[in-house]
């Protein structure tokens, strides 16, 4: 009995987190015929509570094959920055389509050496650990965001921006964690964030689970963890961050270059 109360009881927060992750999609998920997982990270509470705003920082997957209705979408919210965080290679092998006058920065730090996670894969290396590597490694973190920070501290007041990498999910991953701590949102929420990605890539990792299998010579199941966003993986950066620096607020003064001044500027900025 207490089993099935467990069990029970498991059904009913799994099943509250998926409405409140459908409810929260009609507001929060931008609906793009080019690309997936574009959502708007605003709504969040902060602790001392304030709210995200609405409609001015985006994050997304791969953003190549938006249509010409799509880019009318961001014409119509405001979206005149774009920062990249893929390499090199991946953005010159699928350039973002963008509307005129879109401010570009690609920031490539640690993208070109991805292949290290395709080789540890091909040599059959357990999928949690090649991932946890790649969340426990903090050696681009700085190069990598630091020109993110920058350029969220840029934005005009009515424009947007979009971050993105090509799955919209590790390496942006960790850029919109960084970005919703620096304004004061909660730990958990900050996961919550994180992991909705499993809700908004569903059927796109459906469809290229057994691709990927075959690109990467894996089998499925370790194809399905590669594709997935686990607590555990985001706790890596966060853990890994405290370790190096002594604390993610050491990390964003010192490494990312944010004042007291710059922080508050920011959530000036972006909360309400």
């Amino acid at each position: 009995m207490k089993k099935l109360f467990i069990f029970l009881g498991l059904s009913i927060a799994a099943t509250f987190s998926a409405s409140a992750q459908i409810a929260d999609s009609v507001q929060r998920h931008v609906v793009l015929q080019g690309a997936a997982n574009f959502r708007d990270l605003g709504g969040y509470k902060t602790a001392d509570g304030r709210q995200v705003k609405w409609g001015k920082v985006y994050r997304s997957a791969d953003i190549s094959k938006l249509t010409e209705t799509d880019l009318a979408e961001l014409e119509k919210r405001h979206v005149k920055y774009d920062v990249d965080l893929r390499g090199h290679q991946e953005s010159a092998q699928a350039p973002d389509k963008l509307n005129p006058g879109t401010d570009y920065i690609l920031c490539p730090a640690g993208s070109d050496s991805l292949s290290t996670m395709t080789r540890d894969f091909a040599a059959h290396k357990p999928a949690d650990s090649i991932m946890l590597a790649f969340y426990n490694n903090t050696r681009y973190l700085t190069d990598r965001y630091k020109p993110f920070f920058r350029k969220l501290m840029a934005v005009p007041a009515g424009d947007a921006l979009v971050f993105h990498c090509t799955a919209g999910k590790d390496r942006t991953g960790i850029a919109a964690a960084l970005f919703l701590y620096s304004l004061g949102v909660p730990y958990n929420t900050i996961v919550d964030d994180y992991t909705a990605t499993n809700y908004y890539r569903q059927n796109e990792n459906a469809k290229s689970i057994a691709a990927i299998a075959v690109m990467m010579n894996i089998d499925k199941e370790s194809a399905k963890k590669m594709m997935g966003a686990k607590q555990e993986y985001i706790g890596a950066t966060f853990n890994a961050i405290k370790k190096q620096y002594g604390s993610v607020d050491n990390f964003l003064k010192n490494q990312i270059g944010l004042s007291n001044k710059d922080l508050k500027q920011l959530r000036d900025k972006y909360l309400q």
